[in-house]
C-alpha cells in the first residue's frame, strides 16, 4: 500500500509544475480527489476484499447445498420410482390372488350349488315315491272297499234262503271238527 501511495505522490509531483504553469485551477481539485481516493482506498480495501471473500464463500456454501439438495432429491425421487414399480408389481399380485379366490369360491359355490339341486331332487323323487305309495294304498283300500261291496251286492242279490241255510250248517260243521282235528 505504502508503494501505491509513493506512486501517487511522485505523479502528483511531476504533474505539479504543468499544473502550475496552466493554472492553479485544476490541481488542486485533483489533487483533493487523489487524497480522497487513497484514503478510501485504504481503509475500504480490506472490507471490500472481506466482503467479496466472504460473498464468495457463501455462494460456494450455497452451490455446495444445492447440490447437496439436488442429490437427495434425485435419491428420493429414484426411491419413490422403485416405491411405484413395487406397487405396480404388488397391485398385480393382489389382483392375482383375488382373481384366483374368486374363482376358487366360484367352483366352490357351484359343487355347493349342485349338490343343493341333487339333495333336491333325491327329496322330491322320496316325496313322489311316498306319494305314490299313499295313492296305491289308497287305491287299493278303496278297490277292495268297492269289491265287497260289489260282493255283498252280488251274494244279497244271487244267495237264497236255502244257500244261507246251506252256508250256516257248513259253517258250523267246520267249527265242530276244528277242535278233533287240533288234538
Amino acid at each position: 500500500m505504502t508503494r501505491h501511495l509513493a506512486t501517487l505522490l511522485a505523479v502528483l509531483l511531476a504533474a505539479a509544475p504543468a499544473a502550475a504553469a496552466e493554472g492553479a485551477g485544476l490541481l488542486w481539485p485533483t489533487v483533493n480527489f487523489l487524497i480522497l481516493f487513497t484514503v478510501l482506498f485504504v481503509l475500504v480495501r480490506k472490507p471490500a476484499v472481506q466482503f467479496f471473500t466472504d460473498r464468495r464463500e457463501d455462494i460456494r456454501k450455497q452451490l455446495e447445498e444445492a447440490a447437496a439438495l439436488k442429490k437427495e432429491a434425485e435419491e428420493r425421487h429414484a426411491q419413490w420410482q422403485r416405491k411405484l414399480t413395487e406397487l405396480d408389481q404388488e397391485l398385480a399380485s393382489i389382483r392375482t390372488t383375488a382373481e384366483e379366490r374368486v374363482e376358487t369360491e366360484r367352483q366352490h359355490l357351484l359343487a355347493d350349488a349342485k349338490a343343493a339341486a341333487e339333495r333336491i331332487r333325491k327329496d322330491a323323487a322320496t316325496a313322489v315315491d311316498q306319494e305314490l305309495r299313499r295313492a296305491r294304498g289308497s287305491l287299493r283300500q278303496e278297490a277292495s272297499e268297492l269289491a265287497v261291496q260289489l260282493a255283498s251286492g252280488m251274494l244279497r242279490e244271487n244267495v237264497t234262503g236255502e244257500d244261507r241255510d246251506r252256508l250256516v250248517d257248513e259253517f258250523i260243521t267246520r267249527i265242530e271238527r276244528a277242535p278233533e282235528a287240533s288234538s
